[in-house]
């Protein structure tokens, strides 16, 4: 009895260690609890339970008539689809009977986020909000401005979530860097003629794409808290990279957005 009842514990914590990475890196809320369900029936448990909210899980697990419930509190730690994949890998290794809970165990601590160098990061946010607005009529004068400020914006951003700096308060710092930069340098003789969809493409580093759409996502399969809450906290970034916006233009004195 006390042996079915480690194992129970055992696979209870790997469950929810499932869930947690899951959720931690940006997953839906129906994937952490699919893939959480899959594992402990994998690992011999006879029904697994959950609770999902924004910031903390409830699990459960059910083996021969004993009931097992366990809490974590969620700590975001930013989108990552590596840690995703490989959480999705062990879960059908243990299904196909690859992996038992001592190995699914060894493999979770063994998960690292794979993180590309900032260098290459800063770069390529450059150049896609600068093919943006040369996308949108901006010219190749306006994509040279949108190159230059969301650099710089990108790399102020990472410097600020590096010393864990609050979320809001990034957005707000970066947008209004970007919009100074990009700003200024239409006031350049230069720049006279150009479009200031320079402007707006420079913030686009900053536009919240992936909590949006897991808000949605998580609404119409029937997460709706979790989902009001993730639409929550992507409009609050919005509103911080709204006003960082607003306060470079009123600063300055900047053009409009045409």
């Amino acid at each position: 009895m006390e042996t079915g009842l480690s194992e129970q514990q055992g696979v209870t914590r790997l469950c929810i260690q499932c869930a947690l990475l899951l959720l931690q890196h940006g997953a839906e809320s129906a994937l952490v609890e699919e893939l959480s369900t899959r594992l402990g029936l994998a690992l011999g448990m006879d029904s697994v339970e959950s609770a999902i909210s924004s910031n903390a899980i409830v699990l459960t697990t059910l083996h021969n008539g004993e009931c097992l419930t366990t809490t974590r509190k969620n700590n975001d730690r930013g989108i990552n689809m590596h840690v995703v994949t490989e959480v999705q890998h062990i879960v059908i290794m243990a299904e196909h009977k690859l992996l038992d809970a001592k190995d699914v165990a060894k493999r979770f601590t063994q998960i690292k986020p794979l993180r590309y160098p900032r260098w290459l990061v800063v770069t390529m946010v450059g150049l896609s909000c600068a093919c943006f607005c040369k996308l949108n009529n901006g010219g190749w004068d306006g994509a040279l401005v949108t190159l230059c400020a969301s650099t710089v914006a990108m790399y102020v951003r990472q410097a600020l979530t590096h010393r864990s700096g609050h979320p809001q308060i990034n957005f707000c710092i970066t947008a209004f860097v970007a919009t100074t930069i990009s700003g200024l340098m239409l006031r350049l003789p230069a720049f006279e003629q150009t479009s200031t969809v320079a402007m707006a493409a420079s913030v686009l580093l900053l536009v919240p794409g992936f909590p949006l759409i897991n808000a949605v996502a998580d609404m119409f399969k029937g997460h709706i808290n979790t989902g009001l809450a993730r639409w929550a906290i992507a409009s609050l970034l919005t509103l911080a990279t709204c006003i960082g916006v607003v306060m470079a233009m009123t600063l300055w004195g900047l053009r409009g957005w045409v």
